[in-house]
């Protein structure tokens, strides 16, 4: 069975609280159908991090996979850009 190429989206990450999960924010300018002006959306995903490597503040790749539990279907792929420690 031919299986095409998984989604990926870029995002960071703004909660870390729960084992091997983190909660990434996705946005996207959208452009409004009546002012024309561009607006800010997002979208949160949770995606399974198997190390527990993941700081809130990371910038993350996530990568579409097999289901992992009823809200999780995404999987961190790679950490782009780490929080800076305050």
């Amino acid at each position: 069975m031919e299986r095409g190429r998984p989604k990926s989206r870029i995002g960071v990450v703004t909660s870390n609280k729960m084992q091997k999960t983190v909660v990434v924010r996705v946005d996207h300018r959208v452009m409004h159908p009546r002012y024309g002006k561009y607006v800010t959306r997002h979208v949160k995903y949770k995606a399974h991090d198997e190390l527990n490597g993941c700081q809130i503040g990371d910038r993350v790749r996530i990568v579409e996979t097999r289901p992992m539990s009823k809200d999780k279907r995404w999987r961190v792929a790679e950490t782009l850009v780490k929080a800076p420690n305050v």
